[in-house]
């Protein structure tokens, strides 16, 4: 890892002196983020792919397991998980065939699906989940307590940022 870092660092500031008002520090740091969220999901791809799940799955999966009633629409989990409709269905598809999930009509309004979690999505669920705690636990393993506020504060902060630069304008 330490090659590939320098490598970014000596290509972006290539990159930089050809573009003078290029935002280095941003663009590190980007390239950061990008770097360690794609080792993050290729480790959680690698743990979950045995049974036969991926990470949109697992997440998926997890939402209605971590919701209140064990359940969600397409509608709710395609927002939180950052998914469009055609892709929330193939999903629930694949988590419907596996038992994991079932898929009925709401009782108070027949014209929208609810995905309910079954006794089998949530025993995949505790079986999942306890073997990927040792990574998340290594993953950060160097920061303090208070290094891991930080950064929880400062992501937060840089997720609100991009959702305002990226959200439509419905001004007036």
């Amino acid at each position: 890892m330490p090659e590939c870092l320098a490598h970014m660092d000596e290509g972006i500031g290539r990159v930089s002196k050809n573009f003078p008002d290029l935002p280095v520090q941003e663009v590190v740091l980007t390239r950061l983020l990008l770097l360690v969220g794609g080792n993050l999901l290729a480790e959680l791809e690698r743990n979950l792919k045995p049974h036969g799940l991926n990470d949109s799955d697992f997440r998926t999966l997890m939402m209605i397991y971590a919701s209140p009633t064990g359940s969600a629409t397409p509608t709710e989990l395609c927002e939180y998980a950052q998914q469009g409709p055609t892709n929330m269905t193939r999903i629930a598809n694949a988590l419907v065939k596996a038992g994991l999930i079932t898929r009925a009509p709401s009782a108070e309004d027949r014209r929208r699906i609810v995905l309910s979690i079954t006794a089998a999505g949530k025993r995949m669920v505790r079986k999942i989940l306890p073997p990927l705690f040792p990574n998340v636990h290594g993953a950060f393993a160097s920061l303090s307590a208070s290094d891991k506020r930080t950064l929880d504060r400062l992501l937060r902060r840089i997720a609100v940022n991009i959702d305002s630069i990226t959200q439509p304008d419905t001004g007036p």
